[in-house]
């Protein structure tokens, strides 16, 4: 068993026995390596952001929150390379590239012989042209979708007007190659669309934002014009 193998193999084997922990010795005999080895291969998990926890002393060990992770999903390989491409296609300072290149580089490990040949191969074949949107910008504005708090910005209208907004983040729009973050304005009162190259400042604060319906807004923002608002199909499992 290989490297990228094994590590997939010990996430599940920590999954299998959440929450009791196991000890390094019972991992290395399992899987029939060193303890040196073993440790080393848990070490990479959480270098690599998994929720996996030690505890010392007697009845320590190894342990994984199943609830932060995702059990084996199976893809096709046409859905695989779908996947690697698509991720590996996105704009380095688009909202998520962070998630979206670490994502990817986990569906490339997961592939091996032809597959993974075939889909490194034409990712490879794909350019993107960076928009300009700041790093803290992106960060601030992820994190206040994430968190549904409300966002502190400095925005610079098409006319070239720098403005002061208190914004109540509901999504993101992308259109035509650009990034807009959708939210209620507190400043102006209204749904507004904010493209994210005009951010030049964001600040993420702990008060609490108010849930909005994203069409409605949609309809009420300068960005509604950049495309026709559709929504989503809701990710709901396969029958």
């Amino acid at each position: 068993m290989n490297r990228t193998a094994r590590l997939y193999a010990l996430v599940e084997e920590l999954r299998a026995a959440a929450p009791r922990p196991l000890t390094v010795a019972a991992l290395a005999a399992r899987f029939e390596v060193s303890t040196r080895t073993a440790q080393r291969d848990l070490q990479a998990l959480m270098a690599a952001g998994l929720p996996v926890r030690t505890a010392p002393g007697r009845g320590g060990g190894w342990s994984i929150d199943p609830e932060m992770t995702l059990p084996p999903i199976h893809f096709t390989a046409e859905e695989a390379s779908a996947l690697a491409v698509a991720l590996a296609a996105t704009d380095a300072r688009a909202p998520y590239a962070g998630a979206a290149r670490t994502a990817a580089q986990k569906v490339a490990a997961s592939m091996t012989g032809p597959v993974s040949a075939a889909a490194q191969e034409l990712a490879a074949r794909i350019v993107t042209l960076p928009s300009p949107s700041d790093s803290t910008v992106r960060a601030a504005v992820e994190q206040g979708l994430a968190a549904h708090t409300v966002l502190r910005l400095t925005y610079i209208d098409a006319a070239g007007r720098e403005s002061d907004r208190v914004v109540e983040p509901a999504g993101l729009l992308t259109a035509n190659g650009r990034w807009y973050l959708i939210g209620w304005c507190r400043t102006r009162q209204a749904g507004r669309g904010f493209r994210l190259d005009r951010i030049t400042a964001a600040v993420p604060t702990t008060e609490r934002a108010r849930p909005h319906d994203l069409t409605a807004l949609l309809r009420g923002s300068a960005a509604a014009d950049a495309v026709r608002p559709t929504t989503l199909a809701p990710l709901t499992p396969l029958a």
